[in-house]
């Protein structure tokens, strides 16, 4: 028995320890330096956005099959070739750029972010690239699409994306009533056609792109003196790179040699050029237009989610049969073993508890972008998911193997004794397998939880289905059937892994009309 206790905690020791080892390369001195690596939401139009094609001189996006094409990216073209770098594109949540960046994952944000005081002590900024009006969204049908000046957003419901100073300004607007902000603008555009809010504030490109593409939206613009009050740096669009970093002078000296009418016609091409603007006037049906132009990331998605999925909830049973088990055997009658094996069991009861007891979106971005500030490790995304997923499954999957094994009758485990055998047989041999039946509900529905819980790796820019369907939403500005055939999707999954699981089920309980032989007349 005390072998069986230094093998499990041997082989559990081993699982937890090597797992990041499949998708963590030490960052060596100079890598990446051809390449420019630069962080972008893709789903921003006219800034950027995602598409299908290289068509446009879109660029491939990393680690996924579809191309990034906007005004950001004509920018970041240009900077790259003058450096004599690769363009990369790292597709990246917005809330994950300034972590990207800081941690190494991107060398400068190039997404429309405005150089403010806040963001100046995070990061440094090249000189201005853009510079646009605020404006505001809302619907054609509404009294504000009238609006002349801020005082006329009294009552109105308004918010703006998270983490900008797009979400300050409101304000200024004299009795608005302020909503919380929202992560994207995708997100903002489906609470405003839901009549959540009543309007949003942005940028006059993307303002102006909304109202194109969609009749049931009106771009609100005031005069200089009826509009909000805004410094230099607020309405600026410049470049996030790291602090000190030696390429900004170089950014800088090439921004400049890019005169003003050619980076107007840049944004003129953009506004043209996007994927929502070449299907204004499509009489085909949006749902048949959406998959037809999103189908292929929908299908990369899905695979993505189930690769995820099934992954963690297999390795994640593993994890949790071994803690299960090591949790259940009895305390050797060895000081130091006793004290060990105590140890031990406390370290695994701290992972249980911390794990269950935080959000997967917060141990995905910690782990993520944390290892790589503290200890230079540059992870794989889809390997980082990959452990957040399975270690995480394996804390929630310990619990539920410790409860079977303590619904298996104590008289199996005497009777077991009786005949001799250890306490590692008798898991082996007697308790595991009839575990295994009963908790294939409760892992089934582990499986289906993780299927849907994906979506959070967002943060950690996974191109699960949600994200795909985010982008693809902030892209053609059709958000209701773009997020309909999502959900559609997650619902055939979720609901074909719970009838194969039920016939499983079936399938190990055998015929309903079964009678043991010792019972046959």
């Amino acid at each position: 028995m005390k072998k069986k206790v230094s093998v499990l905690s041997l082989l559990l020791i081993l699982m937890i320890s090597m797992m990041p080892g499949l998708a963590i390369k030490a960052q060596a001195e100079g890598e990446n330096q051809k390449e420019f690596r630069v962080g972008m939401e893709a789903g921003y139009a006219p800034f950027n956005w995602t598409q299908n094609s290289d068509d446009h001189g879109a660029v491939p996006i990393q680690g996924d099959k579809s191309y990034a094409g906007g005004y950001d990216v004509e920018i970041a073209k240009r900077i790259a070739d003058e450096l004599g770098r690769k363009l990369v594109i790292v597709k990246t949540e917005w809330d994950g750029l300034p972590p990207a960046l800081e941690s190494g994952k991107i060398d400068a944000i190039v997404a429309g972010m405005s150089p403010t005081a806040e963001r100046r002590e995070q990061m440094d900024f090249s000189d201005v690239y853009y510079e646009s009006n605020l404006v505001m969204v809302t619907r054609a049908d509404t009294k504000y699409a009238k609006a002349k000046s801020l005082n006329d957003f009294k009552d109105a419901k308004v918010t703006a994306q998270l983490s900008t100073f797009h979400y300050t300004v409101i304000d200024q607007i004299p009795g608005v009533d302020k909503q919380e902000a929202m992560d994207n603008f995708p997100a903002m555009r489906v609470a405003l056609q839901s009549g959540i809010i009543d309007a949003y504030v942005s940028e006059r490109p993307e303002g102006v792109t909304a109202q194109s593409v969609n009749p049931k939206l009106k771009m609100v613009q005031f005069k200089e003196s009826e509009g909000f009050e805004t410094s230099p740096d607020d309405t600026a669009v410049a470049i996030g790179m790291r602090k000190g970093d030696p390429d900004l002078a170089k950014i800088d000296e090439i921004l400049a040699r890019i005169p003003q009418s050619e980076r107007d016609k840049i944004m003129d091409d953009a506004t043209a050029n996007q994927p929502a603007a070449e299907e204004e006037n499509s009489q085909e049906n949006s749902f048949v237009r959406i998959l037809r132009q999103n189908g292929k990331m929908f299908l990369r998605g899905t695979g993505m989610t189930m690769f995820l999925a099934l992954s963690g909830t297999v390795i994640g049973g593993i994890i949790g049969i071994l803690v299960g088990v090591y949790r259940t055997i009895p305390i050797s009658e060895n000081k130091i073993k006793k004290i060990l094996q105590k140890i031990f069991g406390w370290i695994l009861n701290a992972y249980v508890e911390i794990f269950r007891g935080t959000p997967m979106i917060v141990q995905a971005a910690m782990f993520y972008y944390g290892t790589a500030l503290l200890f230079g490790f540059n992870l794989n995304r889809t390997g980082a998911a990959l452990f957040i997923v399975s270690i995480n499954t394996g804390a929630y999957m310990s619990e539920i193997v410790r409860g079977g094994i303590f619904a298996v009758d104590s008289g199996q485990f005497e009777a077991a004794e009786a005949l001799g055998m250890t306490h590692g047989q008798t898991m082996r041999k007697v308790v595991i397998p009839q575990v295994l039946r009963n908790i294939l509900p409760a892992t089934g529905n582990e499986f289906v939880i993780n299927i849907k819980d994906t979506s959070v790796l967002s943060i950690i820019s996974v191109t699960e289905l949600f994200f795909q369907g985010k982008s693809a939403a902030g892209t053609n500005y059709m958000f209701f059937q773009t997020y309909t055939i999502i959900c559609v999707i997650y619902f055939i999954l979720t609901f074909t892994i719970t009838r194969i699981l039920r016939y499983v089920e079936k399938r190990l309980d055998g015929p309903a009309d079964y009678v043991p032989i010792s019972e046959e007349k």
